[in-house]
């Protein structure tokens, strides 16, 4: 794991197609997979849901992260939904920010037969492995939502130009 010392998002970054990445933003996403020792997870804000019979839910994702290596090799995970008090979970996850014994250390997870899951949050999808390709410098996968909970959204975390925002 490495901690930029940059701002990914920020003005200053001459990459065009970050910066209006930046701008998109929308909730922060927990993906995770595997068991025990052989679990890993990441936070993602760049996915969508396509409705239909079965439902499914498409995500680009780091291809050199550990979290993607476990999804292809289990072909399951769990995609939770963080609230405004996961700031720091969300950063541990994404390589940010430090996290003393890993960043499942920073919360409580339930073991689920798709991988571990936040106890927290109200929201999340147990999914299964469709299909992946490479699009661009990533990752994309396409899955099948298995198992769906919606709860509340009382205080959601949104991230937008690098920065979290409060509802």
């Amino acid at each position: 794991m490495t901690i930029h010392s940059t701002h990914p998002f920020a003005d200053a970054d001459p990459d065009p197609v970050r910066r209006l990445r930046g701008r998109l933003g929308g909730a922060v996403s927990l993906w995770t997979a595997g068991a025990g020792r052989d679990r890993s997870g990441l936070t993602v804000t760049s996915l969508m849901l396509a409705n239909g019979e079965p439902a499914h839910v498409l995500a680009l994702l780091d291809p050199d992260a550990d979290l993607t290596e476990r999804l292809l090799e289990t072909g399951r995970g769990v995609v939770q939904l963080l609230s405004w008090p996961d700031r720091d979970l969300a950063d541990a996850f994404a390589g940010t920010a430090p996290a003393p014994g890993g960043p499942f250390r920073m919360g409580a997870f339930e073991e689920t037969e798709w991988g571990p899951r936040l106890a927290s949050s109200g929201t999340w999808a147990a999914v299964s492995l469709a299909d992946s390709r490479e699009v661009g410098w990533s990752l994309e996968v396409t899955c099948r939502l298995d198992s769906l909970a919606v709860g509340e959204d009382d205080a959601p975390l949104l991230h937008r130009r690098g920065r979290y925002l409060r509802p």
